[in-house]
């Protein structure tokens, strides 16, 4: 009885390393280039179905923003500039123009 218990384990031993042999053959095997290109074209379009995109007045409301935060910016660095360009005319002791 006990051997027929080892040969189980043995026999049970043996089966990964078939298994991984049978992986490795499938790693070997990999669709062809047209094949995953389809693949992939097909996973692209299918997340860009899932993509909510904003209406016009979104769009509009969004533009205006980022118009407003690039002048504030601006205006904020243009005004830093000046003052620092002031500030080294008088260390220096040159005039500003």
């Amino acid at each position: 009885m006990a051997d027929k218990k080892t040969d189980v384990r043995k026999a049970d031993e043996k089966k990964p390393a078939s298994k991984k042999a049978d992986a490795k053959k499938a790693a070997k095997k990999k669709p062809n280039m047209f094949q995953r290109l389809v693949k992939y074209l097909v996973a692209c379009k299918g997340e860009l179905k899932k993509i909510t995109w904003p209406s016009a007045k979104q769009t509009t409301k969004n533009f205006g923003i980022v118009l407003a935060v690039i002048l504030v910016m601006g205006l904020f660095i243009f005004a830093l500039d000046r003052g620092l360009f002031a500030l080294l005319g008088l260390v220096m002791g040159t005039t500003s123009v």
